[in-house]
């Protein structure tokens, strides 16, 4: 007993001696508060803990005593009284969602109070920053503070690098076979808490077709595309993911692409699961309507996304229609099984769709309505937009929603780090000025289809993106909330972030945001000024060919890159125009970005390097983030270098002086050097380029099967492609003007059994109008076109109604169709990857014959080749009028090449310079 009594006594006087030395707080939320506003606060008894205090949450409605700290609503009886009893000033709110305020009194009491339960959250995650950065709870603390952006998210896609077998782009069902980690709730508790951290409220799930997971309808029982269990497990995971994030105030988005049905549902119906040139079919249309309504009446606090273009036919009245008696009533018909009127937010994606049209038709419909679009494309290319892109973005800004931007894929920047605070602030500030929008969209910096992981071989080990990119999220996040801050307070903020990670002080930190502010120009400057497209199907650290530097034109240059995505400028073909014709120079020049370039790279290697002494914490990072520095060095050396070889290979085109030539071969050679110690630095320590290993990526080359996704895979071919240039050169100087002499060589036409209608053939040769309802003859064309059997048909016909083409062929062939180079509704769409993903479902994407065929008052034609196998088949292209140039054998190899016939040729020889 005597022992018992000693010990009790030595309890009480640790306990009287922990009490007299903890710094106890109270917490203090309303008794019936929202879990936002009870999250907020356990993250702010988190930071009071770390701090060394003794918190805890309390839940009442009268004022507290003690030391304490009262979060709520601005009008919560617990804060206006506590406001009131510690005599702080009654300030009121502007109407300003997500607000909040935070005022100490002068005992050092605390009132937080939200403008909405999101403001309550912000303002317990302030203070909670306030007291890890000091160490302490603040004293005298006077602040207000809300988001300029309504909506800052962030983008998950449920989409994989490389398609499932036997479906198309899009077709993911959620698995846990496809997807592993969407079933792991720890993974999403870290993610959504960097969200929460970064005061992002809004998370997008990308998905071709996500309902045939989730919901399950009466009427089409047989479309669901996922085992019984696996329905169980999405179901428990999607109501898990939309209570967490809602309680961080993150509001779920779920995309999805028009028109995609499920594979059991177009299996069951005898029909493509998606198919860009269908009509709307009434079976499809109330499938996906019942679909819809399913869903909002299930997850009615899940938002929608929706993309009416791309997998569906383009811009036309198609869109309106099923966007406004397919989409909008689907979600009506849910909230009428719900017994709701509140409307759920529908976001329009404005990708290959007249946004504006779509918008004026939904609006009278219904009200809570977003717009998105791509801020620079797939790419990141400036903080200057301008040009019709910009008028776009300020049209939508303007229709009475809100417009978000999108920074989308960063086609150009994968798989290096990017973490220039500069050039993303900046972003942010053209988002608001010159496009006028009022949300973002944000992307993974790299690796989107890798998702979680990122491309790094991380001594074999997988990172994760959000560990990698951290600053990526952070930084837009930041500006998202508030892009007008100072500069110089900027500096200093994100060198003591730096500083946090890497524990080497704010002098090495301050270096290392100056290594990535030198290197964040480089990527964006190298495509603007050099590249084809700010599309995925353009691997811009991979490099470039020199056909593609010399002649864009010939690989489908998207020419809303230069007039839209970056500052006033020259491409290489003019600039070496306006060299030979002594003509002024206007904007950013490609020589002036070469050397830009060059000395960024050399800047951003001294920066890092100078930091790296003082590295103490996360070392193994810092060394993958220096690489990644000498990286970006290395390809600014290499692009430097080829583009000065392709001026000079241009400025030959008009002085047929082959010096010119033979300057371009040290360069060439240079590059080749640099793209080297590029492949040196990524070996071992990448895994790929890319994340989108298909054959939708074309740029510097195809990606089937997975291939050329390496720099390794691609050194050799632009070693082979220097020794050609070599071989060439010698030889056009040992026999002057017979290089320049092009073989002529024709196409032989294939037989297939027609199973459409068919009005008769043309030859280009025999000067046959090529439609049967003109008189349209080709003016110019190849030689190699000489002999092809063209389909005559109906120029009206294929604008009103499209062209549908039925065959059969015994052996594989290639179907050539010529598109007119020129957009409008006159004019069937060329294959174009930037808005069709199924742009390339029969290897179609790729001009095989550029600028082919010229009609007097006519735009240029363009050859593509459809690859067909042995059997029956139906190909149907979208309206407008197109050339049916015939059939050859499927298993010959097309030239590539740009006939230049609108330009009298003038192009071809210089493509044979490097083959």
């Amino acid at each position: 007993m005597k022992v018992v009594k000693i010990l009790f006594l030595f309890l009480l006087v640790v306990a009287l001696a922990h009490a007299s030395t903890t710094k106890a707080v109270h917490i203090v939320v309303p008794v019936k508060c929202h879990p936002r506003v009870l999250f907020g606060a356990e993250q702010l008894r988190k930071a009071y803990g770390k701090a060394g205090y003794d918190a805890i949450i309390l839940h009442q409605n009268t004022v507290p005593t003690g030391w304490c700290v009262v979060v709520g609503l601005v009008s919560d009886q617990l804060v206006v009284k506590s406001t009131v009893a510690w005599h702080l000033p009654m300030k009121k709110l502007p109407a300003a969602k997500e607000a909040f305020n935070i005022t100490s009194s002068k005992q050092n009491n605390i009132v937080i109070a939200g403008l909405d339960n999101s403001g309550a959250l912000y303002g317990c995650m302030e203070l909670a920053d306030e007291i890890t950065a000091n160490g302490k709870q603040p004293q005298n603390i006077s602040k207000f503070d809300h988001p300029e952006m309504v909506l800052r998210g962030a983008c998950i896609g449920m989409q994989k690098s490389t398609y499932l077998p036997g479906r198309g782009v899009y077709e993911y069902p959620y698995t846990p076979e496809t997807f592993p980690w969407f079933y792991d709730k720890a993974l999403w508790i870290k993610y959504l808490d960097q969200m929460v951290e970064n005061r992002m409220n809004s998370l997008y799930l990308w998905s071709g077709h996500p309902f045939a997971s989730l919901v399950r309808l009466k009427d089409y029982p047989y479309a669901v595309e996922v085992s019984d269990e696996t329905f169980k497990k999405n179901e428990e995971m999607f109501r898990f993911l939309t209570q967490e994030a809602d309680k961080r105030g993150i509001w779920v988005i779920q995309m999805f692409y028009n028109i995609i049905v499920s594979k059991p549902f177009a299996e069951h119906n005898h029909m493509k699961t998606q198919d860009r040139n269908r009509p709307i079919i009434p079976i499809i249309a109330d499938y996906t309507r019942k679909s819809i309504a399913a869903f909002v009446e299930k997850y009615p606090n899940v938002g929608l996304m929706v993309c009416l273009g791309e997998a569906m036919e383009g811009v036309g009245q198609d869109d309106i229609d099923w966007f406004t008696k397919t989409i909008i009533p689907g979600v009506k018909d849910g909230l009428k099984a719900l017994g709701k009127t509140e409307e759920p937010p529908i976001v329009l994606r404005a990708h290959d769709t007249d946004a504006p049209a779509d918008m004026k038709a939904a609006l009278p419909l219904y009200k809570n309505l977003y717009t998105e679009a791509k801020y620079t494309g797939e790419a990141l290319t400036t903080y200057t937009p301008r040009g019709p892109w910009a008028e776009l973005h300020r049209t939508l800004s303007h229709l009475g929603s809100v417009q978000i931007e999108n920074i989308h894929i960063m086609a150009n920047l994968e798989p290096f780090r990017y973490g220039s605070a500069d050039f993303i602030q900046k972003c942010v500030l053209a988002m608001h000025n010159t496009y006028e929008a009022n949300g973002l969209h944000l992307y993974p910096q790299a690796s989107y289809w890798d998702w979680p992981y990122s491309a790094d071989n991380a001594d074999g080990a997988r990172l994760l993106q959000m560990d990698r990119d951290w600053i990526w999220y952070k930084e837009w996040s930041r500006y998202a909330w508030n892009c007008h801050r100072d500069t110089v307070n900027e500096i200093k903020y994100w060198a003591r972030q730096v500083s946090n990670k890497y524990d080497c002080g704010e002098k090495a930190g301050a270096d290392i945001m100056e290594a990535y502010k030198q290197s964040g120009e480089i990527a964006p400057k190298l495509l603007r000024r050099y590249g084809i497209t700010d599309g995925n199907r353009q691997t811009l650290t991979l490099g470039m060919f020199m056909s593609q530097l010399v002649n864009p034109e010939r690989y489908g240059l998207f020419t809303l890159l230069y007039n839209s995505e970056g500052p006033e400028g020259e491409m290489l073909s003019e600039y070496a125009d306006k060299e030979w014709n002594h003509q002024p120079h206007i904007g950013e020049t490609p020589v002036r970005v070469a050397n830009d370039v060059v000395q960024e790279g050399r800047d951003a290697i001294k920066a890092i390097n100078a930091a790296e002494p003082f590295i103490k914490k996360d070392k193994a990072e810092f060394a993958r983030l220096q690489n990644d520095m000498y990286c970006y060095n290395d390809l600014a050396n290499f692009y430097a270098a080829k583009a000065q070889a392709a001026l000079l290979v241009l400025k030959y085109k008009n002085s047929k002086n082959i010096t010119d030539l033979e300057q371009a071969v040290p360069l060439l050679q240079q590059s080749v050097d640099h793209f080297k110690q590029l492949t040196e630095h990524t070996k071992n320590v990448y895994l790929y380029a890319n994340s989108m290993q298909t054959s939708q990526r074309k740029i510097p080359i195809g990606g089937n099967d997975g291939k050329n996704k390496t720099w390794a895979e691609l050194l050799p071919k632009y070693e082979t492609e220097l020794a050609h240039f070599k071989k060439n050169v010698d030889s056009l100087k040992q026999h002057y003007g017979e290089a320049s002499k092009v073989k002529e060589v024709f196409l032989m036409p294939a037989n297939v059994n027609w199973l459409s209608k068919m009005d008769g053939n043309y030859t280009l040769a025999a000067k046959i109008s090529v439609y049967t309802d003109t008189d349209l003859v080709a003016n110019v064309y190849d030689g190699i076109l000489k002999s092809m059997y063209g389909l005559r048909l109906s120029q009206k016909e294929q604008i009103a109604n499209g062209t549908t083409l039925k065959f059969t062929a015994d052996k594989p062939v290639k179907l050539l169709i010529g598109f007119f180079k020129e957009k409008g509704k006159a004019y069937s769409p060329e294959p174009t990857l930037e808005n069709d993903a199924s742009a390339n479902d029969y290897s179609q994407a790729e001009i095989k014959i550029a600028n082919a065929i010229v009609f007097k008052d006519m735009p240029p034609v363009n050859i593509h080749a459809y690859t067909f196998a042995a059997g029956t088949h139906t190909l149907t292209l979208a309206k407008g009028q197109c050339l049916i140039l015939g059939f050859v054998d499927g298993n010959i190899t097309l030239p590539v090449y740009d006939a230049a016939m609108n330009k009298g040729g003038a192009n071809r020889f210089l493509d044979a310079l490097f083959e």
